[in-house]
């Protein structure tokens, strides 16, 4: 996961502050000792980290400070804010406009991900009701329209290309032209890159600059080539006009901080990160969003944004079912269907307090998706009389023959059909308890709005969410009192409903 080693010690450094028994300069120093070393070993240019500790050593003034002021909360508070403006330029960045062309020009260094990068772009956009396309303006590269043209068609996207014409500039032109004509309202042209920058590099992306105008040209970075990241940016950006950063390769090994921090200098705002090979392991970066993620601080706000992206609509019959009490197997499967819906699990689960980027790595990743769908393939073999009982855990209890009719239908065993209905029973029995609670749900618009309900039951149902947890996450998120601090987290980024 990105950055993870990073997190992790910046996580460390600011958790001894805890251990302290009184925080004193010398703490504090101490401190920011490892927050720099952490910074300055993942690329973070001395000169950034040298500014970072300065000013939040001039923001904890021991001598000036009131008595009873929080130094531990006022010292996360400023590492947090500081860690913010190393990564964000305050630079408003380029919004594309719905029913209009918008051509976005890629530039960068080849090997750098551009040709995969345009794909992943085209394809978010795509996912979000866009109509999109893409052009292949690389003529320099052996395979590169081949490449193109195999990424678009496996994602469904138009894309235009020539195995015979060599000049990128008409390509782009003519390319740009025809996709304005069928009114595409996201058109990604794919420029040339060279193993080093070379000025017959920046004369060619010049003239297609020139030739299809770009509303915004995107600068692809690759992380892995750490403080070169900088001199980069700035020779790319003295030739056309870079209006966005798209940082590749933060699933590697690459630590990332030389193409995070090089964004506060040429100031254009990172606007995506790449974090797999795969066609979604593509993340919007929100500088915000992202150092809470990195110091393990969650992201509700960015949580509740994803499951509204997902399309997950409010279901009127399930909500009606929840206010009595009842949930069938058929519900479960609808739920775990909208979380396949709402991207990689890592990316879920770094978006909760608590979880820092390195809690799930690649391969419990794959495991947990792979449970999932194995969950979902014992229910696939069920009868509709079964996903729709009211209490399908009783009813497979008192019928045993059902649980061996249903392993050997979806190649599992009885163990794995009884913990899923072990599972489901939970479930049920919190949503029993939630639908006897009075006032829980708003009666005209179906929201759950906790602050109607008497403290002593909704305590009651934190308790009955706590047990369906896996006491290891339980545990990181801070037990119980972490548990309710999210849940009022999640209310205040829901408005006031979850």
């Amino acid at each position: 996961m990105v950055l993870a080693d990073l997190g992790r010690r910046i996580r460390n450094a600011i958790g001894k502050l805890g251990q302290a028994t009184i925080i004193n300069e010398e703490e504090l120093d101490a401190m920011l000792k490892e927050l720099c070393t952490a910074l300055i070993e993942a690329d973070v240019h001395i000169r950034l980290v040298a500014q970072l500790k300065n000013n939040v050593k001039k923001e904890m003034n021991f001598d000036e400070m009131v008595g009873g002021v929080n130094k531990r909360r006022l010292i996360q508070k400023t590492v947090f804010q500081e860690l913010l403006k190393l990564l964000d330029p305050g630079v408003q960045q380029f919004v594309p406009q719905k029913g209009k062309p918008n051509v976005i020009m890629f530039v960068g260094l080849q090997g750098s991900g551009k040709t995969t990068t345009c794909t992943k772009m085209a394809y978010y956009y795509q996912k979000k009701g866009w109509k999109t396309c893409l052009i292949c303006a690389d003529t320099f590269r052996a395979g590169a329209f081949d490449q193109l043209k195999q990424n678009a068609t496996k994602a469904r996207i138009p894309f235009y290309g020539s195995y015979s014409e060599m000049d990128p500039v008409v390509i782009a032109a003519e390319g740009v032209e025809k996709f304005k004509k069928d009114n595409f309202e996201i058109i990604i042209v794919d420029t040339s890159g060279r193993h080093k920058q070379e000025a017959s590099l920046f004369e060619e992306m010049l003239q297609v600059s020139n030739a299809v105008n770009p509303n915004n040209v995107v600068f692809v970075m690759d992380a892995s080539i750490g403080q070169a990241c900088e001199a980069q940016a700035r020779a790319f950006g003295d030739t056309v006009d870079v209006g966005s950063v798209i940082i590749t390769k933060l699933d590697s090994h690459a630590k990332g901080g030389g193409a995070l921090s090089a964004v506060a200098v040429t100031k254009s705002p990172v606007i995506f990160i790449g974090t797999g090979e795969h066609i979604d392991d593509f993340e919007v970066f929100k500088p915000k969003s992202f150092v809470q993620k990195l110091l393990g601080m969650g992201d509700i706000a960015g949580l509740v944004d994803m499951v509204n992206e997902a399309g997950i609509k409010d279901n009127e019959v399930l909500v009606s079912r929840l206010k009595h009490g009842l949930f069938t197997l058929r519900d479960m499967y609808e739920q775990f269907q909208n979380i396949m819906k709402m991207g990689p699990f890592s990316q879920i689960m770094s978006m909760i307090p608590g979880f820092g980027p390195e809690f799930m790595t690649k391969g419990n990743e794959q495991e947990s998706v792979n449970r999932l769908k194995r969950l979902m393939t014992i229910m696939d073999s069920m009868s509709d009389a079964e996903l729709d009982h009211p209490k399908a855990s009783d009813l497979f209890t008192k019928e045993p023959t059902r649980v061996v009719r249903v392993a050997r239908g979806s190649g599992c065993s009885q163990h794995d059909v009884k913990e899923l209905l072990s599972q489901y029973k939970k479930f049920s029995d919190m949503v029993k308890k939630m639908g006897s609670m009075k006032g829980l749900f708003n009666s005209k618009t179906g929201d759950i709005n906790p602050k109607n309900v008497n403290p002593a039951k909704m305590a009651q149902l934190n308790q009955q969410m706590a047990k369906m947890m896996d006491p290891r996450i339980l545990q990181q998120m801070g037990g119980m009192g972490g548990l309710q601090n999210m849940m009022k987290q999640l209310q205040s980024a829901s408005g006031g409903k979850f």
